[in-house]
């Protein structure tokens, strides 16, 4: 007879949880079950990211449908005994809504969910994914058993053409047509490529579904090698994501074990097999000819095209590259139709996309919603609105590649048209809510540094361009600049669109000119009157000390690294010599009690 449990209790264990101690949690929570005599009763399940990053440890119970949030070990007997003994919930721990601070009955009450449509995600956060069992209950593999036994290579093509998927890394290609590309492509080597080097700041997309389901990701390029002729696959991931690589690792050797990959799968003369390449973290490695000549083990760097890789890729033969979060769509869309994807988001933007949601918003992390949902239901619904109740400013979407989103367009739908005429790109899926203490001069400047750092130097437009956008901005935000730096920094920018090798240079201008087209004037107060509006830039700032909040501590004299800070004879007031200040900010950061203040 089965081993039935009178509880399951899912344990996420993607890296945010990890990271706030999920592991000691698991551990405290089976020495308690254990103490309690419950051990028999209770299964405990590792799951991967359900989406609500900042709430970690996260735990959930059923069939109770009970969610508990940032959990701690020395809540653990308490919430064992409350919980699996006097079946009641443990209320210090159950999960709240951010805008209302209520708790949240069910998840259907819950507003991070009421906007999304999971079907990248659907089963992050739900099955073990060290568990190829556990996926084959969620229909796993359901799909490849369906294309090798019933359909023609073809059809799995025209499936995903009219499906309308689009490629979710950032260009938006059609991704049945580079399928076709592919399998028209003669050769009698081919290779199909995970993209997963995902690299843009604030961006865990496609780190979350490896760790979450990443027999998903292998599903999905095992039926695109059946649709095109190719019998090898390989996933290139970013070093960093070192449990996302396990988990890849432990998934490959159990779908070997369970014939999934190797020869004649499911009795036909199809074989496919696929392996692990770790990348070493350079973002130019993201596109793909650089991508390619990492796997081949030379120096990741872009290469000219044509030929294209479906032309001519890996080892010279035809090759196709897709992104991990367009591989995970793939199985739900041959399970359930093309007319049923096609069916969500808008004419051209078909599908759902999945965002990794960042910044001053109430609810941060891991979201999946309809193509076409508008800024304004993600940041105010899904989000829980702006933390501290301040005024939405911007939104940064899709990284360094991206481009800002200003308040008076947050009615704008979040489609590929719609997002281009604002000067932004969709991208990989990077969501970043900025408040008005944001710098959008600042912003634009990080995301630079970050270009100047990771362009491969390759081509002079890339290697010059980033440095000299970079120092300008710098300039702007310390008082150095005049107007026609402005007018020289659209000039440049434009040109490196043009100019650039690759889409890290093509596309590194655009949180420039997308902030220098919304919000000018800014740039302006900078320039023309050296003051910071956000109060973001230090070298525009000038520090005095309150008085009459002065406690007389001394940390901010102690601290100041010019020794610029005084108080007078008899006097325990402090005071800031202003001719003889570097604006450092240092007093402001180690004030206790918000004695200093900054004009």
């Amino acid at each position: 007879m089965a081993d039935f449990k009178r509880l399951h209790c899912f344990l996420c264990t993607g890296s945010g949880c990890v990271s706030a101690g999920v592991w000691q949690v698991r551990e405290a929570l089976e020495a308690e079950l254990e103490k309690q005599g419950l051990s028999d009763e209770v299964e405990i399940i590792n799951t991967g990211c359900a989406g609500l990053c900042e709430r970690g440890p996260r735990i959930g119970i059923w069939p109770d449908e009970i969610y508990y949030q940032n959990v701690e070990v020395k809540q653990i007997p308490e919430l064992v005994t409350e919980h699996f003994l006097k079946g009641r919930p443990y209320e210090p721990a159950r999960l709240t809504d951010a805008s209302s601070g209520e708790i949240v009955r069910s998840e259907q009450d819950f507003q991070f969910l009421s906007k999304q449509r999971r079907i990248v995600l659907e089963n992050c956060g739900v099955v073990n994914p060290e568990a190829i069992e556990e996926y084959i209950a969620r229909d796993g593999y359901m799909a490849l058993g369906t294309v090798l036994s019933e359909w023609s290579p073809q059809q799995v093509i025209d499936c995903i053409k009219g499906s309308g998927l689009r490629g979710r890394g950032g260009a938006g290609f059609p991704t049945g047509m580079k399928w076709q590309l592919l399998h028209d492509a003669q050769s009698d080597v081919k290779y199909v490529v995970c993209n997963a080097d995902e690299g843009d700041p604030g961006a865990f997309m496609d780190r979350s579904v490896l760790e979450g389901d990443p027999h998903r990701v292998m599903e999905a390029m095992i039926i695109q090698g059946y649709a095109t002729g190719a019998s090898k696959g390989f996933i290139y991931c970013r070093a960093e994501y070192a449990l996302a690589i396990t988990r890849l690792d432990i998934a490959i050797n159990q779908a070997r074990a369970y014939g999934f990959l190797g020869d004649n799968l499911f009795g036909t003369d199809f074989s496919f097999d696929l392996e692990v390449r770790v990348g070493a973290g350079a973002f130019v490695c993201g596109e793909e000819t650089a991508l390619m000549q990492s796997v081949e083990g030379k120096r990741g760097q872009p290469m000219p095209r044509p030929p294209f890789p479906t032309q001519k890729g890996l080892w010279g033969k035809p090759t196709s590259i897709n992104n991990v979060e367009t591989y995970a769509t793939i199985p739900w869309i041959v399970r359930n139709g093309a007319e049923a994807y096609a069916a969500i988001g808008t004419e051209r933007s078909k599908g759902t996309k999945v965002f990794a949601l960042a910044g001053q918003v109430r609810n941060t992390g891991l979201i999946e919603v309809p193509m076409g949902i508008t800024l304004r239901e993600i940041v105010e619904q899904v989000g829980g609105g702006v933390m501290n109740d301040r005024p939405f400013k911007a939104a940064q979407i899709g990284g360094p590649s991206g481009g800002c989103i200003p308040a008076e367009h947050l009615d704008t739908p979040l489609d590929y048209d719609s997002l281009t005429s604002l000067g932004a790109i969709l991208g990989s899926g990077g969501l970043i809510v900025m408040d008005d203490t944001s710098c959008m001069v600042d912003v634009a400047r990080f995301f630079m540094e970050f270009c100047v750092d990771e362009s491969c130097g390759k081509c002079a437009p890339c290697r010059a361009g980033t440095r000299q956008i970079y120092e300008t901005l710098a300039d702007i935000c310390e008082g150095r600049a005049d107007m026609e730096d402005l007018d020289r920094l659209e000039k440049l920018g434009l040109l490196m669109k043009d100019m650039s090798l690759c889409a890290l240079g093509q596309t590194a201008p655009n949180p420039v000119l997308s902030t220098m087209r919304h919000f000018r004037s800014e740039y302006e107060a900078h320039i023309l009157n050296h003051k910071c509006p956000a109060k973001v830039c230090r070298k525009l700032l000038s520090f005095e000390i309150d008085r009459e909040i002065c406690t007389g501590c001394g940390v901010c004299a102690r601290n100041c690294p010019v020794d610029t800070i005084f108080k007078e004879d008899g006097e325990r007031k402090y005071y800031i010599v202003q001719d003889a200040c570097t604006r450092c900010g240092t007093c402001f950061d180690v004030c206790n009690f918000n004695a200093v203040v900054k004009e």
